[in-house]
């Protein structure tokens, strides 16, 4: 599957008002993700929000680690505005707009990075930890979460009574993600998954819910227009077999969380089963300054 960013990013913009209020799933993982900070030893200096959203986490971890420097960052900009009630006029967090891919932070310079239910809107997982490697310093921190295939599958098997179009993100399970890691070279990953399930009155609340949050389909090859009532009422007639005796429908959610620890800048990254050597700039002008003597 190949991602939207643009439309990722409009999404989440328009939701930054909404979406506290609707997140009640993601609210959950995140005192999940939050609770497994008690594996942190030691104190951090900086800390790293990814994908913070209005900024409950970035908040939590400014009260648990009251010396650290908090950044909180997020793809869109709005998001970060909503943030700021939360960031308080004492030692507040920071709040920087960017993107996973390409973060606007330095090298080796953040103790623990954090990132709940934000990678699976990322496309290049192995782009994403390369960058969760390089701003981390060696022996720091990675704790996230992200979605697994069998979110929202009660959704996605409905839409396909109706069409073979792509309705609901396709997200990466538990041994993609942790091959990913390896890969980039993270040491002594663990991984493992949580299964939720949320209940509506009907289906359109589930739709409605999720475009209040921002988490709608961003497939590149979504059909672009509006939805056509034909093919609608065929989607939530399909939906009827998931309706439990109680009447009420279910979403089911699967929920990836890892963790693992940075490493040394001369672990070689992986693509492919063969090594890829990492050697500093400063470590190649010195090579070079010894040749040429």
């Amino acid at each position: 599957m190949s991602l939207d960013v643009g439309r990722v990013r409009r999404a989440f913009a328009r939701a930054a008002g909404t979406y506290d209020a609707l997140a009640q799933l993601q609210h959950q993982v995140k005192a999940q993700l939050l609770e497994r900070l008690d594996l942190v030893k030691d104190a951090p200096q900086r800390v790293l929000d990814v994908g913070a959203g209005p900024g409950r986490a970035s908040a939590a971890m400014r009260k648990r680690f009251p010396q650290a420097e908090v950044v909180a960052l997020d793809l869109a900009l709005p998001m970060l505005r909503e943030a700021k009630s939360r960031a308080g006029w004492w030692k507040p967090f920071r709040r920087v707009c960017g993107d996973a891919r390409a973060l606007p932070i330095a090298d080796q310079s953040i103790d623990l990075l954090f990132s709940n239910l934000c990678l699976q809107w990322c496309e290049d997982l192995e782009l994403v930890f390369d960058e969760f490697r390089r701003v981390l310093r060696p022996g720091g921190w990675l704790l996230f979460t992200s979605f697994g295939p069998d979110t929202l599958t009660e959704l996605r098997q409905s839409w396909a009574a109706v069409d073979d179009g792509p309705h609901v993100n396709v997200f990466l399970d538990l041994h993609d993600v942790g091959d990913r890691l390896i890969g980039a070279g993270f040491r002594d990953p663990m991984l493992d998954v949580e299964h939720y399930q949320l209940r509506y009155s009907e289906p359109k609340i589930l739709m409605r819910e999720l475009k209040g949050i921002g988490a709608g389909n961003a497939d590149a090859a979504r059909a672009r227009g509006l939805t056509g009532k034909r093919r609608l009422a065929g989607m939530l007639t399909a939906y009827e077999h998931f309706r439990g005796g109680d009447g009420r429908y279910p979403a089911s959610y699967e929920v990836v969380f890892a963790q693992a620890i940075a490493p040394d800048a001369s672990q070689p990254r992986r693509r492919h089963g063969a090594d890829i050597a990492s050697v500093s700039l400063d470590s190649l002008r010195a090579q070079l300054h010894a040749r040429r003597r």
